[in-house]
Formats: structure tokens, sequence, C-alpha cells
């Protein structure tokens, strides 16, 4: 049984702020993904828990005990790198090996943990190979099973498969995923991929300049974002944001271009319900929410700049006329479309996001 919790840490580096009072519960059994664009801290957060950086304030708890002053291999915490870091001097079974060696284990126990490790992850037959010997995918493999091997109270994961092409990535989530399940144990992951993030995290924490935006379940993080940095990060695209100033009942200013209202009792209603004339937004909506050929509330006037064929859905890249505001729509029905040609793209209130013009902070009317 392995809880985490980290309480008040911050992290400076000389005058620069890295981490700002982070907060986190992380429960026996779980996988929370740590996600950000670079620089945002993940990655640092991961190196405080297994000891190898020092927070500047703070607490990391690991089932009621503070460890800041133990030493990392007194954690029993195990580390998977992006980069492997498998000893290339050593054939796949010794580089398992070694972190029993170290603990000084019997040679039999040895012996049948490997094998079982190795098994388990379908590398039994690379056991006298080198690492230059194999792939991307089957080193990183030999790398989760030499952090498998020592049965350790909590698992870190910084970036494991970012080094591994498309279709390997999502063959090693999987894995991975399967893994937690069958050893059901608690995994910290960092990624810089919304996508790995969503599909894989119990639980997602969005950081961004060293500070936690928003943590939830992968469903509220992209339904419920908490403010607009949550909202243009996480979606492939991500979520489209205008400003927008409501100057009366049936007119407001889109991205600084009036637009007259059409067929908006519902736009209207919520304008008299919160007393909303002559106040600013941001407005978000998703690029699947946005809709062509209709016109309701916000219908903007747009000049389509590309279109990506992806399968079986269409995504449509496009401009505000007037204004050059780019956004993207994301279509599943046959596209006959093309480049340059002028669209209407109709804003369905009901499915759209408002945020604080100052604070970028969510608002719910």
């Amino acid at each position: 049984m392995t809880k985490l919790q980290i309480k008040n840490l911050y992290k400076n580096f000389e005058s620069t702020k890295i981490l700002e009072d982070i907060n986190l519960k992380i429960e026996d059994g779980e996988f929370v993904v740590l996600v950000g664009p670079s620089g945002s801290g993940k990655s640092t957060i991961l190196r405080i828990i297994a000891g190898l950086e020092t927070p500047t304030s703070g607490e990391v708890i690991i089932n009621n005990k503070v460890i800041n002053d133990l030493k990392p291999k007194d954690r029993d915490i195990a580390m998977v790198f992006q980069n492997y870091a498998l000893y290339p001097h050593m054939n796949i079974y010794d580089n398992l090996a070694f972190p029993l060696k170290m603990k000084h284990v019997e040679k039999t126990k040895i012996e049948k943990s490997v094998n079982d490790t190795s098994s388990m992850l379908g590398i039994q037959h690379y056991l006298k190979k080198k690492p230059k010997e194999l792939s991307g995918g089957e080193r990183q493999r030999v790398a989760l099973g030499r952090a498998i091997i020592r049965e350790p109270q909590l698992f870190l994961m910084d970036e494991p498969l970012s080094n591994l092409d498309a279709k390997l990535r999502t063959q090693m989530r999987a894995e991975l995923l399967k893994l937690h399940k069958s050893l059901s144990s608690t995994v910290i992951y960092v990624t810089h991929d919304q996508i790995e993030a969503l599909t894989m995290g119990n639980k997602i924490a969005i950081l961004n300049h060293g500070k936690i935006q928003q943590l939830g379940t992968p469903d509220e993080i992209y339904n419920d974002p908490a403010n607009t940095f949550v909202a243009g990060f996480i979606g492939n695209p991500g979520m489209n944001l205008f400003t927008l100033e409501i100057i009366s009942n049936t007119k407001v200013l889109f991205q600084e271009t009036p637009i007259e209202l059409t067929n908006t009792s519902h736009f209207q209603e919520l304008i008299k319900k919160n007393n909303l004339t002559n106040k600013k937004f941001i407005l978000g909506i998703r690029p699947e929410h946005l809709l062509l050929n209709e016109e309701k509330d916000i219908t903007l006037s747009a000049n389509i700049d590309l279109i990506e064929m992806l399968g079986n859905e269409f995504l449509i890249y496009a401009n505000v006329r007037n204004s050059g505001s780019n956004f993207s729509i994301k279509v599943t029905d046959k596209c006959n479309l093309k480049r340059n040609d002028k669209i209407k793209v109709t804003i369905d209130i009901k499915k759209a996001y408002f945020f604080d013009e100052k604070t970028q902070k969510r608002i719910y009317f």
C-alpha cells in the first residue's frame, strides 16, 4: 500500500522559481500523470520525490512518513527515464539482475526474478544480448523490467515513451496500463503529450510555470477546464479561444468585429439573466462543437486556410474574416470544402465556455 502526499512544495534555483506551492495527494494504486509544456516543472517534481533534487521548502510524504531527508537509495522508489539509462557493457540479464545484486539477493532468487520479469515483458529471448542490439521499444521494456524487478513501493516515469515512434508509443501505452493493472502499483508519469495524459491517467495534473493549473480525471480536465491555459492545452487541437464583448441582446463584438446575433433565444436569455451587457469575456469552443451551414447564436464569416484529412474526420483551419483570428473546426461528415473557400461557422452557445478576461479563470452561468 503506497500513498504519496506533496505539501506546499517550492523549488527555486537562485532567484528563479521552478515550483510554486505544489500540493498533491496520490492514493494507493493510482496512475497519476503530470503534463505540461517544457519547463513547467514536471520532471523537477519527479526528481524531488526520488531524492535527486532538494526542495527549497515543503514536504514529500509516503505512507504518512516525511522522506525529505532520506537518501535516494533508501526511498524504495524506482525511476524509468526517457533515455532508458541501461548499462551498455552489460547484457540484458545483468541489467535486470543488477538492482537485486546490489541488495545481495541470493543467486537462485535473482535468476527466478529475472526469468519471471523478462517473460512478463516479452524480452526473455534477449537476455544474452547487449542494449545496443535491441530496438528502442525492446530497450524500454528492459528499463521497465529493471524497475519492476525491485518491487518498489512507487514507480516514477519520466517521459519513458518519448523516444519511440508513434505506432510503438501507442502499443507501449497499452502495455504499461496492463502492467499497472497486474502490479496494482502506484505510478507517477510525466509527459508533455496531452493525448498520452488523457489515455493513461486516472488523474491528471496540468502544470504551467511551476504551478498546478488543474487536477482532475481526464473527463473533468477535458470537459470542465478551470482556465484558458487548460482549455487551450488539452485537446487535439485545443479549444478555440475568442474575445467577446456583449453590446446588447442582439449585438456582440467578436474578436473586435461587430456581429449581429441570429436565432438567439438561449443566448439572449443568458445575457438578460446574468446582466452581461457591456461586459467582456474570453469565449471558448471545442473544434468539434463548431457548426457549418447553420445559423444560430454567433455566426462567423471565415476563410479556409488548410484542410487535414484524419481518416474518419477532417480538421479545418480557418480565419475569421476582417480580424484574421485563426481557429479550427473538426467535422466527421464528408468534407467537400477546399482551401480559400468562404464559409459560415456557428458557435452554439450551449456548448461554449466563458472565461474571465483578466484572470483567465472559468466563469459559470
